[in-house]
């Protein structure tokens, strides 16, 4: 039914093929029946298959076992979900905090949850496209300002008038790197008496010793501002949840259709995310160490020549001319048992290779990664 698209995909280079795994998550993972470095998770602090997160899902699925059965609205839910929102919206410094299945999910449930027909939501440019997806089902008018430009922001808010004006962010994005300019931007917001709404998927666990963004600028989280995390990536478990004021929570658990109408998330999913969160909290030298490693390849990169990688966090980039360049340099990783993933259009307008370095990295994998990339900068064209 889809052939003539699928060959189209194909001739533009932009067919996908779906890698399965062998093994556990880590910085050395199996496919096939080789063994690769991964240099492609988000699992920043190497958390995925940490002991205390096993221990944790195999004590929960004792007394809880697998299934919820509901959602949590239809008492879907334990014990165990109530008490990590308690513990997140403590580690986020808000009022309350409610679980999701997914940063995806919350995204296009809270949004529409805090912006509709009346609202003007004004978003980056680079958002994430599940922060696209949801100002979209908001039906909320939504402008985009140029990427973390500041003035336009500033001149597109002038302008407009609405009920109530939301700005929404990825605090870290994803495919490039880089931070929201969150002091300005938190500026901006308090002028315009603006609904602030944070996507800290990228940064929780990472920036602020831990806990976010927010922390990493020393911003206080007022009750004007809404912050969406994933357990998925740094805290090495599966699941989002969304910080803030208790009145915005309360109204977002009665509102956000991707939160009344999904299953809970398992109760030893929840365990595992309270192990992780309880990880981070506890030992400070695993995001020390993630920045260390960060450190350690940004400078090597630039060493051999990677001078125009901007990133500020520890996903790195290597933009290439063109998506055979991406492919050639992705593939020449992979015969050499690295696997670095090539990014192309739709997810991005320019090709390029997206490198994750994490706290579990050792200083050889890294530099084995140099030094293919070294030598992939000497291969003909």
């Amino acid at each position: 039914m889809f052939e003539r698209e699928l060959k189209e995909l194909e001739k533009r280079q932009l067919l996908r093929t779906i890698l399965s795994r062998y093994a556990f998550q880590g910085p050395v993972i199996t496919i096939g029946r080789k063994k690769y470095l991964n240099f492609s998770s988000n699992d920043y602090l190497g958390l995925a298959s940490n002991p205390e997160i096993l221990h944790a899902v195999h004590e929960s699925l004792q007394k809880y076992a697998f299934g919820s059965g509901a959602s949590r609205l239809l008492a879907g839910g334990s014990v165990l979900h109530k008490s990590l929102e308690e513990r997140i919206a403590k580690f986020k410094g808000t009022e309350s905090a409610l679980i999701f299945n997914s940063g995806y999910s919350a995204n296009t449930g809270i949004i529409p949850a805090i912006a509709s027909e009346s609202d003007v939501i004004f978003s980056d440019r680079l958002n994430h496209a599940s922060i696209i997806d949801g100002c979209r089902l908001s039906r909320a008018r939504t402008l985009t300002y140029r990427h973390r430009d500041i003035a336009d922001l500033r001149s597109l808010m002038k302008k407009v008038k609405a009920r109530r004006k939301v700005v929404i962010t990825d605090c870290v994005f994803s495919m490039d790197g880089d931070l929201a300019p969150l002091p300005d931007i938190h500026k901006v917001c308090r002028r315009h008496g603006a609904l602030l709404y944070l996507d800290d998927a990228h940064g929780t666990g990472v920036l602020g010793r831990g806990r976010g963004a927010l922390a990493h600028f020393g911003i206080k989280p007022e009750p004007w501002i809404v912050q969406m995390g994933t357990f998925s990536k740094a805290l090495g478990a599966f699941g989002a949840f969304v910080a803030g004021s208790a009145d915005v929570v309360q109204w977002i658990a009665n509102t956000a259709r991707s939160f009344l109408f999904s299953t809970a998330l398992p109760s030893c999913v929840m365990g595992a995310a309270a192990a992780g969160l309880k990880l981070v909290e506890r030992d400070s030298s695993l995001v020390e160490r993630l920045w260390s490693n960060r450190e350690r390849l940004y400078e090597g990169l630039n060493d051999i020549g990677h001078s125009d990688v901007v990133s500020e966090t520890p996903i790195l980039t290597i933009r290439t001319s063109t998506i055979s360049d991406a492919l050639r340099l992705s593939g020449f990783l992979f015969e050499n048992g690295i696997y670095v993933p090539a990014i192309r259009p739709p997810t991005v307008k320019e090709p390029r290779l997206r490198i994750t370095v994490t706290a579990a990295h050792t200083e050889k994998q890294i530099n084995r990664l140099l030094n293919m990339l070294k030598k992939a900068d000497r291969l003909p064209a």
